[in-house]
């Protein structure tokens, strides 16, 4: 009787480790499961801002030509020319993984 006893604490004992374990384990997914997403969150907010400062640039530059006082050089056409590929690559780059990610 105290073998069945003691054979019942002991499994009992180990259901109960296990348990812990599985919460445990389950807590840890979950917070990398959030810390996931934040980063996803993060890195579209900074491809969302990166397209705002690209979109300002462009706006800055053309309106800087314009003027007809402002003697504009050479680098400014080269910056634009440069700025708006930079944008169609990033474009075209996240297009890409668009249809890597659906396919």
């Amino acid at each position: 009787m105290d073998i069945i006893a003691i054979g019942m604490i002991q499994a009992l004992i180990t259901a109960m480790g296990i348990w812990f374990l599985q919460q445990s384990l389950s807590k840890r997914e979950k917070a990398a499961q959030r810390r996931e997403q934040e980063r996803e969150e993060m890195e579209y907010k900074l491809l969302t801002a990166v397209n705002a400062s690209i979109a300002l640039g462009e706006a800055t530059a053309k309106a800087v030509q314009r003027i007809p006082d402002a003697h504009c050089n050479g680098d400014m056409t080269e910056a634009l020319c440069y700025t708006t590929t930079v944008k169609h690559d990033l474009k075209n780059f996240l297009h890409r993984k668009a249809v890597e990610k659906i396919v």
